[in-house]
């Protein structure tokens, strides 16, 4: 190797080399886009030849893949996981049909994002509530065994972010923070440096807070219960264990949810209402991001109690504390003490408070 060609090679920046065909699409835009942990960051937009060739290289460090995706305008037609010196080829039409070569990642990438869209439309189409459950508990089954058989791919980082909705992960059980856990120490091994990996282990340490949390109330048949601050429905903050009641109901529920706006009507109102002047509080956590649909919902349901809503819907700090997963969901405290057990039913809510409250 010449002098040149050697201060070229140390010179060179470590990059990952995308050579693509966009079919039957001459002359046009092709957008390049970085995974930035929680959102898409444009890199650049490179332009098809006469016969749709288009080339880019992309920034990548050693240790450190990067999730890429190429989109024609707003249709990504490609979604790749690209290591330091990767060279792949990606043939595609302006749909996203076509292949990747060169990238064992990116095709196992491909592979995953395509189950998912086809669990997706399954659930979508579910005719009742049993049908979508039996499509997600299989899918769900399926990505745990992905994640448990490809313990040293990045490509294990997205499958244990996937959400059904916004309120639905599909990792949702308090215990698969144990997935968490043995995914992020293979692959800390690995790629210590990457963010992706820092991402996952900064999740892992929230879910086991949670599980911790969970194990420490089935060790005990009552236990202390975590403050919330939140601002009501005035904006004033206002403190869950500041409250001076000897029963509190803690309710977790969201306005676009018909159950919990049935349970407000149809339970808890007429349970607050017998028993508020003895004792009983209710405060209801929103989880809704729409403040103002919030709000408008209180206001004609004239919910007596206390309400706040932080608008962070279901990334609030106070359903990560209590491991609410699914809505509506609601703990009973009394004296002081979380009650370790499910109080189902209005007449059940009667019968414990009618244990304290005389």
């Amino acid at each position: 190797m010449g002098l040149c060609a050697l201060l070229a090679a140390a010179c060179a920046k470590p990059s990952a080399r995308i050579d693509g065909t966009l079919t039957d699409a001459p002359d046009r835009q092709v957008i390049v886009k970085l995974l930035d942990i929680n959102n898409y960051k444009v890199l650049d937009s490179v332009k098809t030849d006469a016969a749709g060739r288009y080339s880019y290289n992309v920034p990548v460090q050693k240790g450190q893949p990067e999730f890429v995706y190429l989109y024609y305008g707003d249709t990504k037609i490609s979604s790749l996981l690209l290591q330091e010196g990767d060279e792949v080829k990606v043939v595609t039409d302006t749909l996203g049909r076509g292949s990747v070569v060169g990238s064992v990642e990116s095709e196992r990438l491909q592979e995953v994002e395509r189950k998912f869209a086809e669990f997706l439309r399954e659930a979508e189409q579910a005719e009742d509530n049993a049908a979508f459950r039996r499509s997600y508990i299989q899918y769900y089954r399926e990505a745990v065994k992905y994640v448990m058989n490809n313990p040293h791919s990045l490509t294990v980082v997205p499958v244990l972010f996937q959400n059904v909705n916004p309120d639905l992960p599909v990792f949702s059980q308090t215990t698969d923070a144990l997935h968490f856990r043995n995914a992020l120490d293979s692959l800390s091994a690995v790629y210590p440096d990457s963010k992706y990996v820092k991402a996952l282990e900064r999740e892992t340490t929230r879910r086991e807070g949670i599980l911790g949390f969970d194990s420490r109330l089935s060790m005990a048949s009552e236990a202390e219960y975590p403050d919330i601050k939140s601002k009501d429905i005035n904006g004033n903050e206002v403190s869950l264990q500041a409250l001076d009641s000897k029963a509190v109901i803690l309710f977790f529920w969201t306005v676009t949810d018909p159950e919990s706006k049935i349970l407000n009507q149809e339970t808890y109102k007429p349970v607050y209402q017998d028993y508020h002047d003895k004792g009983l509080e209710i405060f209801a956590v929103s989880l809704d991001t729409d403040k103002a649909a919030w709000a408008s919902v209180v206001k004609s349901q004239e919910l007596p109690w206390v309400n706040v809503n932080d608008g962070l819907g279901a990334s609030s700090p106070a359903a990560t504390l209590y491991n609410v997963t699914s809505l509506p969901r609601a703990y009973l405290i009394l004296d002081g003490k979380i009650v370790d057990r499910r109080v189902e039913g209005e007449k059940a809510l009667r019968r414990e408070l009618d244990k304290v409250l005389k």
